[in-house]
């Protein structure tokens, strides 16, 4: 007989979620409340029932029912952030020097898994409570997270990325029997296929494995080193078969997507969003526009990595630096034209004191800013937008809206007056992911001012 084992939360935050979980309303009272989407309400009140949002208003306008019930104070309230673009794989620590061969080798997979465990929970505490991971280990992760004992963001992950053999998701220094086996046989994120009846044997196989949406690489990647990022991948048919074969279940799918061919033949396929899009115009602006696509332009990993280019091989730093020239004019094109932006980063570093490490998210929310957005309309980006790019799988979450998921943080200060104070996870002092407290700052005083 199986005796079914109770977890328990960590000490550090046990008492308070025990506290609060037993409790049938919480109320938070903020002097500055950022619903996500729409004006922000001074003086706003939210209250949390069960892993719910109940109401949301301003104080003066507190529902009878509330009135009995104590408040919790905070300065800023708004939405969990969204990373609309992760990869949970242990990067930088697992084996710095030959990695690409080492991920191959046994054992790899559960130590790329350990180590990722502390970017999970990096990125929880800097106010992220959802992620998206175009591929990694984040879905393999998962159940640890949504049942216990792991910290972690929601994570919605595709598992791989689709590649065709020799494309941006291929690994071209290592024996494709190699990839082949590491892929149905092993456990790792990669997924080869070619021809249509493969690429749609892939999608189910990544959907078995968990997968809750889907990415496929349309053109050629940077960091890989025998293609080009105006390489063409995947024919119309490849790229319609995947996608329909998605909808099935209900997956949308992420087109890692530079170049303008594979950008407007991703989304013919009808793809629900392009990832990075360097090489946009205006007739692909136009064309996402069209097809309700959503753009993710991932400023960060360009923007980090040209710092240091000189650090990356000689082909891949050649179109580094072409696409980095490319990446802000593309990014402040779908500014102008309107396009939904959800941002994401491509985060994929365990090393802390990489800039490309999970905890480090909220910098592609400073670059939204620079490059022509309101704080306003970047914190939308990061919030509300965020769930839309998993089309009709998309959770209620995002924004401070009744009935929504009750996944919020609390704001030391007026991201709307400096937005680069979302950067810093210590100015985010507390977070809630379905109604649960997972961090708390007791340093943050009582009674706040928030300039507005």
């Amino acid at each position: 007989m199986r005796v079914p084992i109770q977890r328990l939360p960590p000490s550090h935050i046990a008492s308070e979620r025990l506290v609060e979980e037993s409790e049938t309303i919480t109320l938070l009272l903020a002097t500055l409340l950022i619903p996500g989407r729409g004006e922000p309400i001074h003086n706003g009140l939210l209250a949390v029932k069960g892993s719910k949002i109940d109401w949301v208003g301003a104080y003066a306008d507190i529902p009878a029912k509330y009135k009995g019930i104590t408040p919790r104070r905070v300065p800023v309230l708004m939405p969990g952030l969204w990373d609309c673009h992760v990869h949970f794989m242990g990067l930088d620590l697992t084996n710095a020097e030959s990695a690409a061969s080492a991920a191959y080798l046994p054992g790899f997979n559960a130590l790329a898994g350990a180590i990722s465990v502390e970017d999970l929970k990096m990125t929880l505490m800097a106010g992220y409570t959802s992620v998206r991971e175009l591929g990694g280990y984040g879905c393999d992760l998962w159940p640890g997270v949504q049942n216990g004992p792991l910290i972690g963001p929601n994570i919605y992950g595709a598992v791989a990325p689709l590649s065709i053999t020799g494309g941006h998701g291929d690994e071209h220094s290592t024996p494709i029997r190699t990839v082949l086996d590491a892929m149905n046989y092993g456990g790792s994120p990669v997924a080869v296929c070619d021809g249509v009846d493969d690429c749609i044997k892939t999608v189910r196989k990544l959907v078995r494995r968990g997968a809750r949406c889907i990415k496929v690489c349309s053109t050629g990647g940077v960091l890989s080193l025998n293609d080009n990022p105006q390489d063409r991948q995947f024919s119309d048919e490849e790229l319609k078969a995947i996608v329909d074969e998605a909808a099935r279940s209900g997956r949308a799918v992420a087109a890692h997507a530079i170049g303008k061919a594979g950008i407007l033949a991703a989304l013919r396929a009808g793809v629900k969003s392009i990832e990075h899009g360097m090489y946009m115009d205006d007739e692909v602006a136009d064309l996402i526009l069209e097809k309700d696509a959503v753009f993710v332009g991932t400023q960060h990993i360009v923007r980090t990595l040209a710092r240091d280019y000189r650090e990356l091989p000689p082909p891949v730093q050649r179109k580094l630096l072409t696409v980095n020239a490319k990446a802000k004019a593309s990014y402040q094109l779908a500014i102008k034209k309107g396009l939904k932006i959800a941002l994401g980063t491509d985060m994929l570093s365990s090393a802390r004191a990489s800039p490309l490490s999970h905890g480090n998210n909220a910098k592609e929310i400073t670059y939204a800013v620079e490059l022509g957005m309101t704080p306003l309309q970047a914190i939308e980006c990061a919030t509300a937008n965020g769930p839309e790019v998993l089309g009709g799988m998309a959770p209620l979450s995002g924004q401070l809206k009744a009935g929504y998921d009750a996944d919020i943080i609390a704001v030391a200060s007026n991201p709307l007056d400096d937005i680069r104070v979302l950067t810093d996870p210590s100015n985010v002092t507390h977070v809630w992911k379905g109604g649960k407290l997972f961090k708390s700052q007791p340093r943050i005083p009582t009674q706040a001012t928030v300039s507005y």
